[in-house]
């Protein structure tokens, strides 16, 4: 029913803000870009998601802040509750942060963003009807340092909505920029603000989002920080949508992940009765890019997957490493039908990483991949037995669709083909048709109604109960690397060397 809906209003959505818009109170004068125009608007999850939503933008002057919300015939919403924040500057820049509450479950809203007197363009979001049933899409890793690149990455994103345009919520898994400074998140803003406007955004933080540039990311994004363990390098947080519960990591949180993080992912878990349980975070504790062969990935696959076998979580989708990779259902570091599926979701964006063969059956085992494809020339895909597989398909950025109903999980992943180019690699047609390839499905399923809520306490993190935990952090990281890593990497350093020599590739 819900879906039926939303394709429909998908069809008269655009007809719909037109007619609508001008029905908010707006100047008679035609509107023109100042130093108080919105820009970097950006509405995520925040407390309950079938009531509540996020909001954050920016103004290169300080003003005051106005968030104006209307119903789909342009009528004010006067029942909803708007909290603003103070307004404070940023990198040069100022802050706008407002959450919105009692709104209608299932609904979907027009707002605009401003001062009162200059707003934004109207965007939209759609409210969790608490139904069994919704899709949503997933990227990763645009991670561009100009405006080029970045456009490539929303032609990507564009792509995943014109594929499903029954989408209620965006997960990005992370690395928004390169750098995280005021040129890049500008140049990212140029090429996603249509997109990033009309859906509500779950944002995981990379590690260029968070390490090195700290309170980035919590500027950027009106996030529930009531429960994340510290906020200057991401976010930990987590909501419901439908019948999932979805907890998203900070895995720049002491490198990888410390053990208060680790503590509030098994209570968070424990405490919901949805029936799939999803973990979202940037780095993967299963690959085979570039970034696999270093302890905090090892201390990932060794010490989270722990907590996620415990408390049987369903899927963990993560990025970092620019390939597309799933693992079989995975419990105990072993192939187990009851245990998670792991998907490394490849890169939305133009920088991508080859396969490194000499990580195979050191730090991943080879059976434990379902699939993998490389996003680039060369040999891009693995078929089981042979690494240099080829299929000019699979080059381009990747998107991801997931479909839920009842206790079904269906996983659709999709490659957009690259711009035509010429010889001097320049684009020939920004406007050409790309092609869009599905290379990897599949479905999980589950009987519904079997979790139960086990934890009920305060899942909440004290300053005292963090510090008293960074060197414990510290070692347990330390004491892998040193244990378990430095051997590996050690036995797999002739294969590494000759993969340097002869391919050139670290």
């Amino acid at each position: 029913m819900k879906k039926n809906f939303l394709r429909v209003l998908s069809a008269v959505l655009c007809l719909s803000i037109l007619a609508t818009c001008f029905m908010f109170p707006v100047s008679a004068e035609e509107t023109v870009a100042t130093g108080t125009t919105p820009t970097r608007i950006s509405v995520v999850f925040n407390g309950d998601a079938s009531t509540q939503r996020g909001i954050t933008w920016y103004t290169a002057e300080k003003t005051t802040s106005k968030v104006e919300i209307a119903g789909i015939d342009g009528t004010l919403n006067t029942t909803c509750t708007i909290k603003y924040d103070d307004v404070f500057e940023w990198e040069g820049k100022y802050v706008h942060k407002a959450l919105v509450s009692d709104l209608t479950p299932g609904t979907v809203y027009l707002y605009r963003v401003g001062d009162g007197t200059e707003f934004s363009e109207v965007g939209r979001f759609v409210t969790d009807d608490k139904n069994d049933s919704f899709d949503f899409i997933a990227i990763a890793d645009i991670q561009a340092g100009n405006q080029e690149n970045f456009n490539r990455g929303a032609r990507v994103v564009e792509n995943a909505f014109k594929t499903m345009p029954t989408a209620e919520f965006m997960v990005n898994l992370g690395d928004f920029t390169d750098d995280s400074t005021n040129e890049e998140w500008d140049y990212y803003d140029n090429a996603m603000k249509d997109i990033n406007r009309n859906t509500t955004l779950a944002p995981i933080a990379g590690n260029h989002d968070g390490l090195g540039v700290e309170d980035w990311f919590k500027n950027m994004f009106n996030l529930d920080v009531s429960e994340s363990v510290q906020t200057s390098d991401g976010v930990n947080y987590s909501y419901d949508y439908g019948n999932v519960h979805f907890a998203v990591l900070n895995t720049n949180d002491i490198l990888a992940i410390s053990i208060a993080q680790l503590k509030w992912l098994e209570n968070d878990m424990n405490s919901t009765d949805k029936d799939w349980k999803v973990v979202l975070m940037h780095k993967s504790p299963y690959s085979l890019g570039k970034d696999a062969k270093w302890p905090d990935a090892l201390y990932l696959q060794k010490a989270l997957t722990r907590v996620i076998d415990k408390c049987n979580v369903d899927l963990v989708l993560s990025g970092h490493d620019h390939q597309y990779l799933r693992t079989k259902p995975l419990k105990g570091n072993a192939v187990d039908e009851d245990g998670a599926v792991y998907v490394l979701s490849g890169t939305a964006g133009a920088k991508r990483y080859e396969i490194r063969t000499f990580l195979a059956n050191h730090f991943l085992k080879t059976d434990f991949i379902d699939a993998l494809t490389i996003q680039r020339s060369g040999g891009n895909y693995w078929d089981g037995e042979d690494w240099d597989q080829q299929n000019e398909a699979n080059i381009g950025g990747i998107f991801n669709t997931i479909s839920v109903s009842g206790g079904s999980l269906t996983f659709n992943s999709y490659v957009v083909s690259d711009y035509a180019t010429d010889e001097e690699g320049n684009i020939i047609d920004v406007n050409e048709v790309p092609t869009v390839t599905c290379h990897d499905s599949f479905t999980l399923t589950k009987p519904v109604g079997e979790n139960e809520i086990t934890f009920t306490g305060d899942n909440t993190t004290s300053e005292l109960e963090y510090t008293l935990s960074i060197v414990p952090s510290f070692l347990g990281l330390a004491s892998y690397a040193i244990i378990e890593w430095l051997p590996k990497f050690l036995i797999m350093v002739p294969a590494l060397l000759e993969s340097v020599i002869v391919y050139d590739v670290f």
